[in-house]
């Protein structure tokens, strides 16, 4: 009976400690100034080296898609939430949503990977969403 019990009592601890783990969860945010390859490259890097410092690797994975502006991030809302997403796309230079990027930052990316009414972005005939061959 005393086996029994222990058994029990395991099971319900372990089933109690994945049940309180949060599932991931998934946000698209509005990247206006993020329209070409060497931007995204960019940003995956810097995203990078983020998860791994700042954000306890609350980002489980993100996806691109450059002819609409925006990224979706699934990311674990026990570690961070979208708008520490947000600030990190700030501080990278990039706007997220509403949110203007940080002007510092902002000034170190390329002249493509500006906004549009700074003169950045796609160029006339120039598609810049596709990746380049190597």
């Amino acid at each position: 009976m005393k086996k029994m019990f222990l058994l029990v009592t395991i099971l319900l601890a372990v089933s109690t400690i994945y049940a309180q783990q949060a599932k991931p969860v998934w946000v698209t945010i509005k990247t206006p100034n993020l329209k070409c390859w060497e931007c995204r490259e960019r940003l995956d890097r810097y995203l990078i080296i983020e998860n791994n410092t700042n954000m306890d690797g609350g980002l489980a994975q993100w996806k691109f898609n450059l002819l609409q502006g925006e990224i979706k991030f699934q990311y674990l809302p026990d570690r961070i939430n979208p708008d520490i997403i947000r600030s990190t796309l700030n501080n990278a230079g990039f706007d997220a949503d509403a949110e203007k990027a940080e002007p510092d930052a902002y000034k170190m990316l390329p002249p493509i990977c500006k906004r549009a009414e700074d003169g950045g972005g796609p160029q006339k005939n120039k598609p810049c969403h596709i990746q380049p061959y190597n």
